[in-house]
């Protein structure tokens, strides 16, 4: 499959909360890495808190707005209601005991299509989760002591679309963002631009459900990865083309991006590869500092007051 433009996923983002408490679920119970503790550039007094595997890799990266004391929203049409991570073969009843061990609600084991063994839970908000075991995933998973690294999450498998108009959008993938359908069953179309996971995207048949609210629990946007800017300027056009309202490309410090909100209500975005996490901290230090835009440097006095630390206590999360 031609992977041109789009070659996957390249991060979610979602609303939370409690800053704490998020880190507590992503970075304790799911032994993912904060590699990346900064600000929404559009809200600097918000922590934007990134998870993902050691270096931050597009595919891997799970990324939160904190709100402090944010009501939750109510999934539904016009969202990403479910976002699936990977992880190794046999690795489910792992994770069904770290999850009890921590009191987390999870379904049993559950299969959909031909390969996907998979559990489901939701987050401190509500958020909805699936653990999908993934034969054929070769990315390697993050640990750093506390999840045993046969077990590890590897990065995303792919994500689930309540799309408000399922049609619409399947031809925005596939038309557009070089996905392809590569499989259907009971009412869930899944498209790709690779077939693999890290780039799978269910879109689920939902007209006449009801729409969604945003708020803590609730996924604010998918992102997804191109190559470079001249990629990312590439399908802007297209979607221009199209008639889509699209934005500018928008500096975002660790990728350049573009958004656009697709047929179906789902806010898209459409990310580069680079220049990645390592910019301004060394690989290994990743998420171990306050990182803010140059803009607001002169504002961090201010800011670190108002978000308020947090840490991890991390040996309240080993086995």
């Amino acid at each position: 499959m031609d992977s041109k433009l789009i070659s996957g996923l390249h991060h979610v983002t979602a609303l939370s909360s409690d800053a704490q408490e998020n880190l507590n679920f992503y970075a304790g119970v799911l032994g993912l890495r904060m590699v990346k503790k900064t600000v929404n550039f559009d809200d600097p007094y918000v922590y934007h808190l990134y998870y993902g595997d050691y270096a931050g890799s597009p595919g891997s990266l799970m990324t939160f707005f904190p709100y402090n004391g944010m009501v939750q929203g109510v999934k539904g049409r016009g969202q990403l209601t479910v976002t699936s991570f990977s992880v190794p073969a046999g690795s489910l009843d792992y994770w069904m005991n770290r999850l009890d061990k921590f009191h987390v609600e999870h379904s049993r084991p559950a299969g959909r299509f031909e390969s996907d063994e998979f559990i489901y839970f939701e987050d401190h908000d509500g958020l909805g989760i699936e653990l999908i075991e993934s034969a054929d995933d070769e990315r390697e998973g993050f640990t750093n002591g506390h999840i045993p690294p046969e077990f590890a999450i590897k990065g995303f498998y792919g994500v689930t679309l309540a799309a408000g108009n399922h049609e619409k959008t399947g031809l925005l993938l596939t038309e557009i963002m070089n996905h392809k359908p590569v499989n259907e069953k009971n009412g869930r179309i899944r498209f790709s631009p690779t077939g693999k996971a890290g780039a799978l995207v269910d879109l689920v048949r939902t007209n006449n459900g009801s729409f969604g609210r945003s708020g803590s629990g609730t996924v604010h946007h998918v992102a997804y990865a191109t190559k470079n800017e001249e990629s990312q300027l590439e399908i802007r056009e297209k979607l221009l083309s199209a008639g889509l309202n699209v934005t500018p490309v928008i500096d975002r410090q660790y990728f350049k991006s573009i958004y656009f909100r697709e047929p179906g209500g789902v806010l898209f975005e459409v990310a580069t590869l680079l220049p990645g996490m390592a910019i301004d901290e060394k690989p290994e230090n990743l998420g171990g500092e306050l990182k803010l835009p140059s803009w607001e440097e002169v504002n961090r006095r201010d800011i670190e007051k108002n978000l308020g630390k947090i840490s991890l206590d991390i040996e309240k999360f080993r086995e």
